[in-house]
Parts: C-alpha cells; sequence; structure tokens
C-alpha cells in the first residue's frame, strides 16, 4: 500500500517552496511535467541574438537558463529551492551559468541586466502586494539602461476552477508516477490545491496557494516600482491582450519615471 507523506507546505508556510521543489524524488519528476515548452520559446526568442546579461529569477531546474547560456548569452539562475539547483547543477553545461540559491526579493548584486525574467508562472507564487513589490524594485535595481523585464501570469478573468484539475502518468526512468492536481479551493485572488505523486512505494503530496492578480492592479505596481510597460500579450503568439478571454497576462517592461505609462 502507498504510503502518504505530507508536505507540511501550505499556505501558511509559503515563504519556504512548495514540496514538489524540494523532495528529491519530486524534484526529478519536474523535468518530465514541465518540458520544452511554446512560453520558453517565447522568451528564448525575447533575448535575441546579440549576447545579453540576463537574470532568470526562479530559474528552477535551469532549463531556460542553460538554453541562454548555450545561445551564447551570460546567465545568472537564482532559485530558492537547494534540489532544484543540485539538479540544474547535474545538467550538460551547467557551468556556462552561475547558479544562486535565493529568493527574487532577497537577490542583490553588483551586475546590471539587460534582460530580467520570471516564467513558469512564479510571479503568482508572489501572495502579498509587498512581495510583488520588492521584487520589483529587485528588478528595477539591477536593470541596465535599456533593458526589459519579462513575466507573466495566469489571467483572472478565466474561471481556472472549470479546468485546473488533471491526472496523468508519467514514466520516468526509475518507474512511473501517477501525477494528480486537485483544486481545493478559491477565495478572492488567492488558489489552493494539491498535487498528489502516486508513485508504486508511496504518495507524496505537495501543497500550494497561487495569488491571481488583475492586470490593472500588476499594471499599477509596475508603475509604482518605475516601469513602464512596452509590450502586453494575450498568449504565446503576441495576440493582444483581452481581459475577458485571454488566458495569459504576458508583460514586457522597461525602466521608465514614475507616472510615465
Amino acid at each position: 500500500m502507498p504510503r502518504p507523506v505530507n508536505s507540511g507546505v501550505g499556505p501558511l508556510h509559503q515563504m519556504m517552496p512548495d514540496n514538489h521543489y524540494l523532495h528529491p524524488r519530486l524534484v526529478e519528476v519536474y523535468d518530465f511535467d514541465s518540458p520544452w515548452s511554446v512560453d520558453r520559446d517565447y522568451y528564448l526568442n525575447l533575448a535575441g541574438a546579440q549576447p545579453l546579461d540576463i537574470l532568470d529569477l526562479g530559474c528552477g531546474t535551469g532549463i531556460l537558463s542553460l538554453a541562454y547560456a548555450k545561445a551564447g548569452h551570460r546567465v545568472i539562475g537564482v532559485e530558492p529551492a537547494r534540489e532544484m539547483l543540485r539538479r540544474a547543477r547535474e545538467k550538460e553545461n551547467s557551468h556556462l551559468v552561475e547558479w544562486i540559491q535565493c529568493k527574487a526579493q532577497d537577490f542583490s548584486s553588483e551586475k546590471r541586466f539587460d534582460l530580467i525574467i520570471m516564467t513558469g508562472h512564479a510571479f503568482q507564487v508572489l501572495l502579498t502586494d509587498a512581495d510583488v513589490l520588492s521584487t520589483l524594485n529587485v528588478m528595477h535595481k539591477h536593470l541596465a539602461p535599456a533593458g526589459r523585464i519579462a513575466f507573466e501570469s495566469r489571467n483572472p478573468a478565466i474561471d481556472w476552477t472549470q479546468n485546473w484539475n488533471y491526472r496523468l502518468s508519467l514514466a520516468l526512468p526509475n518507474g512511473q508516477v501517477v501525477e494528480t492536481r486537485r483544486l481545493l479551493k478559491m477565495v478572492n485572488d488567492r488558489m489552493s490545491f494539491e498535487l498528489v505523486y502516486e508513485f508504486k512505494d508511496e504518495t507524496l503530496v505537495s501543497m500550494s496557494e497561487l495569488r491571481f492578480l488583475r492586470c490593472d492592479r500588476i499594471l499599477e505596481m509596475l508603475w509604482t516600482s518605475g516601469f513602464r510597460v512596452i509590450h502586453l500579450a494575450g498568449d504565446w503568439d503576441n495576440a493582444p491582450f483581452d481581459e475577458a478571454a485571454s488566458r495569459e497576462l504576458i508583460l514586457v517592461a522597461q525602466s521608465g519615471s514614475a507616472g510615465q505609462k
């Protein structure tokens, strides 16, 4: 009988990464259920061919950081979960990236970057205005002149509760795992959910919470932090953002004077 293991990481513990970023067995699953995808194509193309200094906040297991580095860019990958960074450092060409373990809000460097990204909907794990603003301030402080920041969030106008749950089977090198995502509750702009991983010999559970901010609120906080939005898209094909219908909210911004839109 599979042995259930609770992560101990839930809504009251969001200062720490969720269990699927911490447990070695679940980190192994990560690259299989989050392979290269159209959003990573978008961010890779955003950098262009000219070598840039790039800061990847919430780099995970380094999939995009390594793609940037192999394309000739100079990259720092920042990730709070030690186990995710361990896996990133084990990958081919990992020496091309400088890996730093810390939260985005705590990053500090003398370097300035041409492109700062936060991908994989990592923006949504910033559960308070204070966390959002401190992260945006870190981005602003570390941005080179004419540099850009880019991140995405899910559009809260979409009823995510209707299509959030799923169940899938993944074939891993050491066996198979059944992964289930279950919505627990949606209260105002906060969603709580669990991920259940059923291995042959045990079951692991990870609790998560995300925040779904409206576009106008994100724009307001960007403006407050000294940014002006230069591009706003509603999907990875660069379709214009439609507040009623777009699933994604993709933003690219540059430094600008407060009050400048």
